[in-house]
């Protein structure tokens, strides 16, 4: 099998069930969005929620892919930047429990939290203090970091560090790996269109897109933007939600639909879509299977809140790769 290399914002989710959006009116968060915010205003938006349940797991686009993947049986590694604090170490002991060789690095800012406020329609909105995640510069990549590796996937959280990006897929290409990159929020693609169009065209391998994400890329719907998409990669994939999701390469194209699934949270299902993509391409399947198997990664994280699951649930997901690859 292949091995997956990752990098991204190493956060820890703090997740929040609201029951009315007039909260997100008030912290000033569109509905949907990924907003950064400061250290002051991070504490202040959890404060104003502390009266509310919450819960608190290790997070970050890219390290939620990963983690899924290495559930699967995949080798694989992981670059980010945290604190050597309570979050930080959240972080670091849920990267050695799932078997990832993790290169964690210590930035001066306190490990990043993303405050996750999930609606009652199941909508997340993210409230992102980037902390020590935001330091990790081209000067802390080493080459060696990626000698071993298939695939690079990276989150498009992190376009907003341009050299940092460059310095991490020349890298990634110099030893011979396929890069794939998350768009992230539809706001993130929209603020850094021109860089992201560059570095598909000359870089990036695979695309996974949503909806809202691919139109804001392309300026068009599903259908064609899955075409414009394609025309600047090996691999386009827009996910459709509880449509499914759209597939399509020089020579082929596929749709394949989402699973039966009892929407909690949407938290970590582009995420864990990717992860089981990767794993299908980490295995040489088809398109349509590798598909199928993002659909069921996807379809259940969604039946949970936040991006981890339980053995029994890994469980079911694992019988139900074995069914696809049969």
């Amino acid at each position: 099998m292949k091995k997956v290399l990752g990098m991204g914002n190493a956060l820890v989710d703090v997740l929040v069930s609201i029951s009315d959006d007039r909260l997100l009116e008030k912290f000033e968060l569109p509905k949907g969005s990924m907003q950064l915010v400061d250290r002051e205003r991070s504490q202040s938006i959890i404060n104003a929620l502390g009266h509310l349940d919450y819960e608190i797991a290790s997070g970050g686009s890219a390290a939620n892919t990963i983690n899924g993947l290495a559930n699967l049986g995949i080798s694989c590694g992981y670059i980010g930047k945290i604190r050597d604090d309570k979050f930080g170490k959240i972080f670091s002991d849920d990267m050695t429990g799932n078997g990832i060789e993790a290169d964690l690095m210590y930035g001066k800012q306190d490990t990043g939290i993303a405050t996750t406020l999930i609606s009652e329609d199941s909508q997340r909105t993210f409230a992102t203090y980037l902390g020590a995640a935001v330091e990790l510069s081209p000067e802390d990549l080493k080459e060696g970091f990626f000698k071993g590796y298939d695939y690079f996937h990276i989150e498009g959280y992190l376009v907003q560090n341009h050299e940092l990006i460059l310095s991490a897929v020349k890298l990634a290409k110099k030893n011979g790996l396929k890069i794939s990159i998350d768009m992230a929020s539809y706001n993130v693609v929209e603020a850094h269109l021109d860089f992201l169009k560059t570095l598909v065209e000359d870089y990036v391998d695979i695309v996974f897109a949503n909806e809202e994400e691919s139109k804001s890329f392309a300026g068009k719907d599903p259908e064609e933007a899955l075409i414009e998409i394609s025309k600047m990669c090996e691999i386009a994939v827009v996910k459709v939600g509880a449509k499914g999701s759209l597939v399509k390469t020089p020579g082929e194209q596929v749709f394949v639909d989402a699973i039966e699934a009892r929407l909690v949270d949407t938290t970590g299902a582009g995420d864990l879509y990717a992860s089981g993509f990767l794993f299908g391409l980490s295995c040489g399947q088809s398109l349509e299977k590798c598909a199928q198997l993002g659909s069921l990664l996807g379809g259940h994280v969604i039946e949970v809140i936040g991006p981890k699951m339980n053995d029994d649930r890994w469980a079911k997901i694992k019988t139900g790769v074995r069914e696809i690859l049969s």
